[in-house]
């Protein structure tokens, strides 16, 4: 990996010294496979996916579209890494430094606070969780992948790897190949989860690869809302996260998921998020990115259904030395479905943000509703933003909406607050808040403080 400059505070920038009790050799082989799948006495079906996904990992080629991947040298990289023995189910009973660490974070005061479940994975493994028994007896499932492959084969064999095959794409194939750890969500129908679940996800190791998977099921009828966050702290060599997440929202079923990404700019985020919703289903990205100096992300739903309804709303920030490529796919493949995207954009320092979409309508599908609108905004002269847009409307019985707008802060808003007695530094704050509040509004209460917190942090390194 080639070497980062990172120059600005970062609250999670922290690093614990590096524990590990087993961990794979540098480099990819397909003997990594094997060491792998050996770690976590995976059956040999699992193991079978692993290398065919390998081989077919092989034959991909990089990317050549979107933000520059060059400094990425997969032969430089650990891709497992465990640092306790197990799964622990109560706080006390973690290691004293992975304690420390999410204790930085607030893992537990989230969870007495705030979650029906909790689930922390600390470099490639979960190392602890919790859930609510009142959900366990309504029969919600909410494990680690490495559990639910070996205590739920059935449901994660029917599932696993058909919204995002392995040739997919080139880091949905490294994933299937060498993933570990990541959630799963099995929601029962008719079940309501009305606190959030949340997972953390934490890189502590430097020149480490962190490959979570993620499944959630939610069947007919029943509602869930999931919440990640991602930290990693500072080095000089890049890391990579590189995860798959999988949601299949049946009928008449609601699924949120929300991301609140604080990766420190050493991090490559290239992540392959994709849902499927059926008749009648809702299924809403909300996806805050922050940190990281290279992010390509696309949250996907395809309509699968009558009536289903796709959202995704999104904040991208960019500064000096960071390239957010993020966007979002609808694709609607049946009649009555409706879909919203709504994109913020920040760029400041030189930073670089992009927009990246696809709005497709299938032939037969009539009466489809489509918005999307990308509002990007500019701190400076240096900085940039893109918007590249696809419409593919293969049906005449459509609505179809796009909106494009790059804008600076207005002078004369800055002139009419100083006059108030606002110090210039807050009043860019309050227009920058202002910019993402359609999209702030729709996470929780302290997700949404923090987030505020962590953009006027980089406001203020910025035109402080």
């Amino acid at each position: 990996m080639k070497q980062e400059t990172v120059d600005f505070d970062y609250k999670y920038g922290f690093s614990m010294p590096e524990r590990s009790i087993k961990k794979t050799k540098r480099g990819l082989t397909a003997q990594t496979i094997r060491d792998i799948s050996d770690a976590k006495d995976e059956s040999e079906w699992m193991r079978a996916s692993r290398l065919k996904s390998y081989a077919t990992f092989k034959k991909m080629k990089m990317p050549t579209w979107g933000a520059d991947l060059s400094g990425i040298d997969f032969q430089d990289i650990t891709y497992y890494l465990k640092a306790s023995e197990g799964n622990a189910n109560a706080w006390e009973d973690l290691p004293q430094e992975i304690k420390d660490t999410y204790d930085k974070i607030g893992v537990p005061e989230a969870e007495k606070k705030f979650l029906a479940g909790v689930s922390a994975q600390y470099e490639s493994e979960v190392v602890y969780e919790s859930i609510q028994k009142e959900l366990t007896k309504k029969g919600v499932l909410f494990c680690d992948m490495d559990t639910a492959v070996k205590k739920h084969p059935d449901i994660v064999k029917k599932y696993f790897g058909t919204l995002i095959p392995q040739g997919d794409n080139t880091f949905a194939a490294l994933n299937g190949a060498v993933w570990s750890g990541g959630s799963f969500v099995y929601v029962p129908k008719n079940v309501e989860v009305k606190l959030p679940l949340q997972a953390y996800f934490r890189i502590n190791a430097e020149r480490f690869g962190q490959f979570e998977r993620t499944l959630i099921i939610a069947e007919e009828g029943s509602s869930v809302h999931y919440i990640e966050g991602c930290t990693a702290p500072i080095y000089t060599k890049s890391s990579l996260h590189a995860a798959v997440v999988e949601i299949f929202v049946h009928k008449n079923a609601r699924v949120r998921y929300t991301t609140v990404q604080n990766w420190s700019k050493n991090i490559y985020n290239l992540v392959t998020k994709r849902a499927r919703a059926e008749e009648g289903a809702i299924m809403e990205w909300i996806d805050c990115n922050i940190g990281s100096g290279v992010t390509m992300k696309y949250p996907a739903v395809y309509l699968a259904g009558r009536g289903a309804r796709g959202e995704v709303l999104s904040i991208a920030f960019a500064g000096k030395n960071q390239h957010q490529d993020a966007g979002a796919k609808m694709v609607h493949l049946a009649s009555d479905t409706s879909s919203r995207i709504i994109s913020k954009s920040i760029s400041k320092d030189g930073g670089r943000t992009s927009y990246r979409g696809l709005v497709h309508v299938a032939p037969g599908a009539k009466r489809v509703a489509s918005s999307v609108v990308c509002d990007a905004l500019l701190l400076d002269q240096g900085s940039r933003s893109d918007t590249y847009p696809t419409m593919r409307i293969r049906s005449k019985d459509a609505r179809i909406e796009h909106e494009a707008r790059v804008e600076k802060i207005s002078e004369d808003k800055l002139f009419y607050l100083a006059s108030r007695g606002i110090k210039k530094e807050d009043a860019e704050g309050l227009l920058v808040n202002g910019f993402i509040e359609p999209v702030v509004r729709e996470i929780p209460l302290e997700y949404s403080i923090e987030l505020n917190r962590l953009l006027n942090l980089e406001m203020r390194n910025a035109i402080g």
